[in-house]
Formats: C-alpha cells, structure tokens, sequence
C-alpha cells in the first residue's frame, strides 16, 4: 500500500512533521520485513498497515501511529530496539518494547479464573503507558479479522484467548468498536454451532420487529418535535451476536426477557438536552419500572455515558431508548482513545500525556463508583501498583512482589525447582541468581540434576514467602542432618570438630 493511500485511511491530518515520521517508519518496516510472507500469501508489512490503519480510525497519533508499523520488526526481523530508539526515538521504541513484552503472554488454562486474572493484570501491569495496549488490541484485531488462513486448531486457540483476555481488555478501556468485533469473530470461530443459532434467532427476531421499529422511530423524532425538544438524530443499533448469547445465557434462553435486542439511539448537543428528551419520552409512553439508567450521573468505570430507558410502544412491545450527546457517543466508541486524544473542547490536544497510565485513570473512575461489584473488580486493579508479571519460556504469567529475584522466580514455578537451579536466564541472558527482576522479563531456570548446595545468601535475596519458607526449610533440615548423625553414632562424647575430621 502506498503512504498516500494509508493517510487517506486515517481521518485525521498530520502535520508536515509528522508525516515524515510516518513514512520513514513505514520505509523502515518494509525494509525490514523485505521477504517475508503471511499466511494468506500477503507481504508481511500489510498487517502492520492494516493494524495502523485499524488504530487510526479511533486513535491517529503519530507516535503510536509510527511504533504499530514497527510493532513486529523486533521480533520477526534482525533490527533491534537499538536500531528502532535511533531512528525514532526513545518513546516509540518504548511503545515497541512494550507491545513485544505483552505478545509473549500466552492463555494456558481459560478455565482457571485466577489465572485469567493474572493474565488480565499483567497486560495492563505491563502497559505503564495504555498507547502500548491499544496498539497491541489493534494488533490482534486485524490478525482475528484473517485467521482463515490459520490451521483449525490454532485459529480456536488464538480465538479462545481473543475472547477471554483481550475482548475484557478492551471493555475496560471503553473502546465498544473494538469490544464487539473482537467477541463476535472469536465466537463465530470457538463456538460456530451456538454462533449460527443464536445469529439466526436474532435476525428472525428483528425481522418480527422491523415495523414496530420503524413505527416507533417515526413517533419518537414527532414526540420530541412537538414538545419543542432539541436533538440531532434519532437511529438504531442491533444487539451483538455475542452480547445477545450471554444475555440469553443468564436469562435461561428466554428471549422475551431481553429487552435491548434492538435499540433507538437519540444524540442530542448538550447534557441538559438529555435529560429534556427523557422527561418528553415518558409523558408520552409508557416505561417499564426498574429499566431507568441513568449514566450520566453515575458514568460506568470503564467512562460511559448514556440515559436508558425501556418503554412500551402502540402494540405493547418494549425497546430500550438510549439517550447521549454526540461527545458521549464519540466516548463509548472510542473509548479512553477518544478520552486522551481530545480535548474538552473538543480540539485535537497537542499531546497525548504518556505518564497517566490506567491505573490512574481507573482510580479515578472508582471515585465515582457507587456499584459495590464495579468498586471490588476495580479495586483488583489498584491492589497490584507494587506487582510485577514475569514470563517463563512457555508464556506463562508469573505474579510476584516488586524487587523479586531469580530464586522467587525459580520457586514460583515449583516449590522443588530452587532445590535443583544452577542457574538463571532472564530475557536469554545469563544472570546471577540474585538478580532483581523486572517488568515483562521473560526467565528461564537451568536445572541440575542432583540438587545443589543452598546457601544462607539465598535467604537475603529472596522476598517471597514461599521462597524464603522453603530456603530455610532446606537450612533447618541441612542443620539437623549434621545433628542427628551425632546422635546416632553416639559421638556425644566428642567434639564437633573431632566428629567432622573423623567424617
């Protein structure tokens, strides 16, 4: 794709510097990955493009613009971090390293909610700027969208791990856009039988519906008219595939309970318009008790914004009503993209501040957190602000406290394994035991055959407690093994120093 088209694919305008940027990145990737093919048969570089392009509709800035075209090159090339930090500087290099990191995490066990969890943490623990995040959702994005060419049973794992770690990611951070594609792919492929039933049910459904739909749009847009209601339009959206499935999993498969299959989405200029739209729908229709949600005095902890409302039309039918301003609609698309990248006026801000990482922003959400459900999920989040999430060779997460060392490492994966390490390996490079781990730090423990000599040096460098336990139950019992052969010999009579040069 040539550098004109890519621009043309991003609605936003760059500015000349920026520009430049761009296609000095795009020039570097294609270089680098000059020969190599995906599976469809395609040139390597049209998945960094399209990820960029995937990116762009929702976030064009042009770091982050110019760090997913390089995304791959570390990993798939023989350009390095060095390479990429001289060409472009230490931010997009950061944004790199951090997509690397986060691409090594594997999903091992979906069953096992606490390792999700982990998963979940690390992710985000790793993200210290949330840009790296939405680059590498971008990433699986565009590799979801072309899983065809793929073996089944690694198109069911990558689906599987779409679905549980990173649609939830993307939930978290707001960007629905994202959230629904990403669920309905995977489910389409993890799940094709429960994929089609639940896709047909919903278009026989809306079939049903469509002229009650059009019906009560009609009367809603002759409503607000009358009473003099300012808004700017009045569309509709269908209920997602997925969302629909677990709806009706909760509901026992009873369709006449969900009440959002379909619902009419009213944009309005101000927030006091909403609210003058809602009090006008209900002198007019009928709503159901308990449906009233109101959004936008109590905003969702990911940011969303929205008045519900479920009423009753001419026929009896119920449809939820979803009231917002055009910014909030931009916001439940978009996300924190669309939180970070603009302005409260609206203006494309001059900067994106990297150091406000989603730890911060969650704290903040939580302050205006009154659901008590909400509050606890978020809260897990805050809990790991002193975690670190290391990766053995295989992928798989390790949660341990900040200032952790090889030997917690090596105990972590199993309570025996320190017995038997001889030594340690932390992102391919030989390191001493004692080396204090860091963030996304991929280790690899060399294990001898016969176990090997502890020493009291272990124990000040360890800072698990499982670590620290299992040391100086080696200790306890190294010392009492020298003890009970005294006894057993009956040596009491000699010295220590005797029985060791008889030894």
């Amino acid at each position: 794709m040539p550098f004109e088209q890519l621009l043309k694919s991003i609605p936003h305008k760059f500015t000349p510097e920026e520009q430049a940027r761009l296609e000095r990145a795009l020039a570097f990737s294609k270089l680098a990955h000059e020969g190599q093919k995906r599976k469809s048969g395609e040139e390597y570089i049209s998945h960094p493009i399209e990820a960029a392009i995937i990116l762009g509709q929702i976030f064009p800035d042009a770091t982050s613009l110019a760090a997913v075209l390089l995304h791959d090159v570390t990993e798939d090339t023989e350009k390095t971090l060095v390479d990429i930090k001289k060409e472009f500087g230490e931010e997009v290099a950061g944004l790199v390293d951090g997509v690397s990191k986060l691409g090594k995490v594997r999903l091992r066990n979906s069953k096992d909610p606490q390792y999700m969890e982990t998963l979940r943490k690390m992710f985000i623990a790793t993200s210290k700027d949330v840009r790296v995040m939405m680059i590498k959702l971008a990433d699986r994005l565009h590799n979801i969208r072309t899983l065809a060419h793929l073996p089944e049973d690694k198109q069911t794992k990558i689906a599987t791990e779409t679905l549980e770690m990173y649609a939830p990611i993307a939930a978290r951070l707001g960007i629905n856009t994202w959230k629904d594609e990403l669920e309905d792919l995977s489910f389409s492929i993890v799940d094709p039988t429960a994929f089609k039933q639940t896709h047909d049910l919903l278009t026989d459904e809306m079939a049903k519906r469509q002229g009650s739909i059009k019906s009560l749009e009609k009367e809603l847009g002759h409503v607000l008219r009358t009473e003099g209601t300012k808004f700017i339009e009045i569309s509709g959206r269908t209920k997602r595939v997925y969302s629909l499935y677990k709806k009706l999993m909760k509901n026992t498969g009873d369709i006449s309970k969900i009440y959002d299959m379909y619902a009419l989405r009213i944009m309005t200029k101000s927030t006091a318009d909403c609210y003058a739209v809602l009090g006008a729908i209900h002198q007019h229709f009928h709503p159901l008790p308990g449906r009233i949600k109101d959004y936008i005095s109590t905003p969702k902890p990911n940011g969303y914004q929205s008045l519900h409302t479920t009423v009753f039309d001419t026929t009896g039918s119920a449809f939820e009503i979803q009231i917002r301003t055009d910014l909030m609609h931009e916001e439940a698309e978009r996300g924190v993209a669309a939180h970070w990248f603009y302005s409260q006026s609206g203006k494309v801000s001059n900067s994106v501040d990297s150091r406000l990482g989603w730890i911060n922003e969650l704290r903040n959400w939580q302050e205006n957190t009154t659901n008590a459900e909400d509050f606890i999920e978020s809260l897990k989040i805050d809990f790991f602000r002193d975690r670190i999430f290391v990766l053995t060779p295989k992928g798989d997460v390790k949660d341990l406290p900040s200032g952790a060392t090889v030997i917690d490492f090596a105990f972590s994966v199993h309570s025996d394994l320190g017995y038997f390490m001889m030594g340690g390996k932390v992102n391919n490079k030989m390191v001493k035991l004692t080396h204090e781990l860091e963030q996304g730090d991929v280790v690899e423990i060399l294990k001898s055959k016969q176990p090997v000599k502890i020493s009291r040096d272990w124990l000040a460098a360890a800072k698990t407690s499982n670590a620290r336990s299992r040391i100086r139950q080696y200790l306890n019992e190294h010392d009492k093994g020298i003890i009970q052969r005294v006894r057993e010999l009956k040596l009491k009579d000699f010295s220590l120093p005797t029985f060791f040069r008889k030894k």
